[in-house]
């Protein structure tokens, strides 16, 4: 115990040590961050001390200087980080789904940076709508009469039904009662939004008569949800939404379809599943339909709302608008990506989610060779490193039984697990996510882009190098 106390009373004190690194620093860093990195360091010592049994190993001043600095570093780094993506998830929700294209984060940025005109007509030198900026480019591009955009679809999805049904009944496939992610549920959205559910159907299959026999006074809308995240198979039937529309249309109902994940390109042409596009969609006469920005569209998170004028106009005076709408940043990025859709090839081109969707196998494995390359005369002997054959996955919930034929890079290091490895990996800066699969981990290339295959490979040459595993 005695020794314990002398221990502890030999611990630094706060202030001498952040003297000394406020010095080292040339007051660049802030002292509160010091002050903080000191204390958690001295602290975390502290309960060493008091919970070692027998085998605690004091510290040098060399030791404590490392470790403020590791503690000041962890600070001083962002919260939000760069990663590289290897695990062959293309729209990949925890790594931030879609990427933007450079022309869009330029217009992002341009945004950010300077004073635009988001509520103001240049015109006529008054008040405008934010939500004119986008809106005629929606509407030319899907056959829309309106438009308009929200901060995500699960906001979209709330904001037309609370102004549609609120109070009110929507009929709803059992089938379709789909959770879209982080535990948020369409039943649960649609409680939210003031509307009673109405299932109807069984879960594998739903007639049109089963709609028509639940319409009473209190049906507000008709709802269908695309099962976009999973997929049912064998004894299964929908209603068409045709089908659905003829019957809104002849009950004076209102129609409206979920996309999810929705897309502008029927990408069944670039040997993709076919996916409903949302100009399929429109001219199948729905009142409204909303999809997401970030996922198959390839832009910034955001919810899009389309379909007739007389049902937008209502969505935009309902007060819960203003609470769920998008700032200019979404703006000026959804702007120029939405802008690319007026030419296929151009969005396939320019837009990074549909590139690495519809990118050749052979590129890819093109992009693994010159990896390889630059891998394998410099690693240690002791990780084998070579380009096998795997696939990939849309991710966001789009195509969840579709697999893209990809290559990637197979690492199997002899001396750590791969447990461990893809630990290490996560401390990488920037970190290195992929993904551990039968004996090896995989590094999948259709996910790692371009200008990242040489920094990559420094990074696994600085992690495995011959050089750094001799000393």
């Amino acid at each position: 115990m005695n020794d314990k106390k002398d221990l502890l009373k030999n611990l630094p004190k706060v202030d001498e040590c952040i003297g000394v690194l406020t010095v080292k620093f040339n007051n660049t860093v802030p002292i509160k961050l010091i002050k903080r990195a000191v204390q958690e360091c001295i602290e975390t010592e502290r309960q060493h001390i008091l919970n070692d049994t027998g085998n605690y190993q004091q510290k040098s001043d060399d030791d404590w200087q490392a470790l403020f600095q590791a503690a000041l570093q962890k600070r001083l780094q962002p919260n939000l980080r760069r990663v590289i993506n290897g695990t062959g998830v293309v729209v990949h929700t925890n790594l931030g789904r879609s990427l933007l294209s450079a022309d869009a984060t330029l217009a992002l940025a341009q945004a950010a940076s300077h004073y635009t005109n988001l509520e103001f007509n240049l015109e006529t030198g008054k008040r405008g709508s934010r939500y004119s900026l986008v809106e005629n480019i929606i509407c030319e591009l899907t056959g829309a009469e309106a438009a308009l955009v929200v901060n995500n679809n699960a906001a979209a999805v709330l904001l037309v039904l609370e102004t549609l049904a609120n109070g009110k009944e929507a009929i709803v496939s059992r089938g379709q009662l789909v959770e879209i992610g982080g535990s948020f549920r369409i039943p649960d959205v649609m409680k939210k939004s003031g509307v009673r559910l109405v299932e109807v159907g069984a879960t594998n299959r739903t007639h049109l008569s089963d709609y028509e026999t639940a319409i009473s006074e209190e049906t507000a809308l008709l709802l269908k949800v695309h099962t976009s995240n999973f997929r049912m198979i064998g004894f299964t039937s929908e209603v068409p939404l045709a089908d659905l529309v003829d019957l809104g249309r002849q009950r004076g109902i209102l129609v409206m379809e979920d996309l999810g994940s929705g897309c502008l390109i029927d990408l069944s042409a670039y040997h993709l599943p076919k996916e409903p596009t949302v100009q399929e969609v429109i001219s199948a006469g729905v009142d409204v339909v909303t999809f997401s920005g970030d996922k198959l569209l390839g832009g910034p998170q955001a919810g899009i709302i389309a379909g007739k004028r007389e049902v937008i106009d209502k969505i935009k005076n309902n007060p819960l608008n203003r609470a769920l709408r998008i700032d200019k940043f979404t703006l000026a990025s959804l702007e120029n990506i939405m802008r690319n859709y007026y030419d296929t090839n151009l969005a396939i081109q320019n837009i990074p989610t549909l590139t690495m969707l519809t990118v050749s196998p052979r590129l890819i494995k093109g992009k693994g060779r010159k990896l390889l390359r630059r891998l394998k005369t410099k690693l240690a002997p002791d990780c084998q490193v070579q380009l096998i054959p795997t696939v990939s996955r849309v991710g966001g919930g789009a195509m969840p039984e579709y697999s893209l034929p990809s290559w990637a890079i197979e690492l199997q290091p002899e001396k750590i697990s791969l447990n461990v490895l893809e630990k290490e990996f996560r401390r990488l800066t920037p970190p290195v996510i992929g993904r551990i699969e039968n004996e090896g981990f995989l590094l999948d290339l259709r996910t790692i882009q371009e200008d990242e295959v040489i920094e990559l490979a420094a990074l696994l040459i600085g992690f495995f190098g011959a050089e750094t595993a001799s000393k």
